[in-house]
């Protein structure tokens, strides 16, 4: 990717460097793309056409606004270093201006929403747009060149790599990842020690911000939506922020062990606190049908359960066997060293064991619509069939007299803490003990909906028994009544 190259990928601080610019230059494609998108439509739609384009782009640009401004704020704080340099400096006095221009941005956003919107139908409809249009273009360009001068500008704080400066002084643990070895790790540390990672951070905000945009539009509807549910999406998106940006991420790099426990959250835990959310349910009541033959939310959510693909990754088999085969192929194969020492990797190895997760938890828990479930036996049967998995997997990494990643997390060069191997062992017990407590609340959550089914059908019987008189029963019983009157008839001819 782009952002994992050049002077932020190499530089210390390159995770929160790297994401910022990816965030960056997302926000500032979709946003620059949508608006000249509307330039090429605006001669074959008309004018009532646009102006609902425009109402639905202005969305788009503003999420995009978030993400460019934050990003902004976070890759000029990490190369601004504090506030006295943005005036005393010449780098810091182009961001300044850069900020002015981000605003002025930020000002046409709420013209278009609040005034230009209205005004697209009229007569002088086409004048309004042309002339947003070209003023916000202008101030992009402006933007893209301060940019470009902040590309040609030396930073107050230095952004070269710790190996650049072929320091005596750099650590092994500097040497590998870029930054410094954090503090001897701490019940404590787990509190205080923390490592921003905006990407994340901002997908943990949208997710939240969406899921309660839905919630709220349900509830001005009349519908109701539990709160349980509710509860379980935030909490789990929580988890996900401290999971991403709190101590496991800051010590994830250096100890086995603390990384394998954040691998337990991401594809355990995690997973399955969001999918007691119902996020696609909520999702298919509140975003509306578009009436119009285009594709919104909505129906990209239907394509999306709907598709083949679908139907094969979550096939609970298929699901499990992606979920559980994920750990020995990642472990037991060089994945573990990429995921370590690069940032692609890492962030890859996020996305994947997220999804596995929320897909095999979907499988046996969900209460979102997927093409097909097991039935409750054979969910169980699964569950404890992954247990067994899990829990031979943790035990190898206990019993393994090799060190995994050995130049990695062998060469940190640390003076505190658990040798490499024991703090490996210590990695395979979470993976063993903590790991398998997510598999046994999912056991158990899989027993209650069992429970709560048949007490349904039951009710269901009882409901029909009451309409329809006793009829199954009165019918049952008759049916018994003529075989004993068959039976007596046939002792008597004996």
């Amino acid at each position: 990717p782009i952002a994992a190259q050049g002077h932020a990928a190499g530089a210390s601080g390159h995770a929160q460097a790297v994401n910022s610019l990816l965030v960056h230059l997302v926000g500032a494609a979709v946003w620059l793309g949508g608006l000249i998108t509307l330039v090429f439509l605006v001669k074959t739609v008309d004018r009532a056409r646009l102006a609902l384009l425009v109402s639905r782009y202005s969305t788009l640009a503003l999420y995009s606004f978030i993400g460019v401004s934050v990003s902004g704020v976070v890759s000029a704080a990490l190369r601004v270093g504090g506030f006295a340099a943005l005036f005393e400096t010449g780098y810091g006095q182009i961001v300044v201006l850069k900020a002015v221009t981000l605003v002025g941005l930020g000002i046409f956003g709420v013209v278009w929403r609040q005034w230009a919107i209205g005004k697209i139908p009229g007569p002088k409809g086409g004048r309004v747009f042309a002339g947003l249009v070209v003023a916000e273009l202008a101030l992009m360009g402006a933007a893209s060149g301060l940019a470009a001068a902040l590309g040609r500008t030396a930073t107050p704080v230095a952004i070269e790599s710790a190996r650049a400066t072929e320091s005596p002084t750099v650590t092994p643990a500097e040497w590998l990842t870029g930054d410094p070895l954090p503090p001897e790790l701490t019940f404590m540390s787990y509190i205080t020690e923390w490592k921003f990672d905006l990407a994340w951070a901002l997908v943990c905000f949208f997710g939240m911000a969406l899921y309660l945009a839905g919630v709220w539009r349900l509830h001005r509807r009349g519908d109701k939506w539990p709160v349980g549910r509710t509860i379980a999406w935030v909490f789990g998106l929580l988890l996900l922020l401290y999971t991403t940006n709190g101590a496991l991420n800051a010590y994830e790099q250096y100890l086995f062990s603390v990384h394998m426990l954040g691998h337990m959250m991401l594809a355990m835990l995690i997973p399955l606190v969001l999918v007691l959310g119902a996020p696609i349910t909520l999702a298919l009541r509140a975003v509306p049908k578009r009436t119009d033959g285009s594709w919104g939310g909505r129906e990209w959510i239907m394509w999306m359960v709907q598709t083949p693909y679908s139907k094969v990754i979550t096939h609970p088999v298929v699901a499990a066997v992606i979920w559980a085969g994920s750990l020995w192929v990642f472990y037991f194969t060089p994945m573990v060293r990429w995921a370590a020492s690069e940032h692609l990797g890492h962030q890859w190895m996020i996305v994947h064991f997220l999804i596995s997760g929320y897909l095999f938890s979907l499988s046996m828990i969900g209460i979102d619509p997927v093409p097909y479930r097991f039935p409750y036996p054979l969910r169980i049967a699964t569950l404890f069939a992954t247990m067994a998995s899990h829990a031979f997997f943790g035990v190898t990494i206990m019993t393994t007299k090799g060190l995994l990643a050995a130049d990695w997390y062998g060469a940190m060069g640390r003076t505190w803490g658990a040798t490499p191997l024991e703090d490996q062992n210590v990695g395979g017990g979470i993976a063993w003990g903590i790991g398998e407590l997510p598999t046994l609340a999912l056991a158990l959550i899989v027993a209650i909906q069992w429970s709560r089914s048949d007490e349904k059908e039951q009710k269901r019987k009882d409901r029909f028994a009451d309409r329809s008189g006793d009829a199954e029963l009165h019918a049952y019983n008759e049916m018994l009544a003529k075989q004993a009157e068959r039976d007596q008839r046939a002792a008597a001819r004996r």
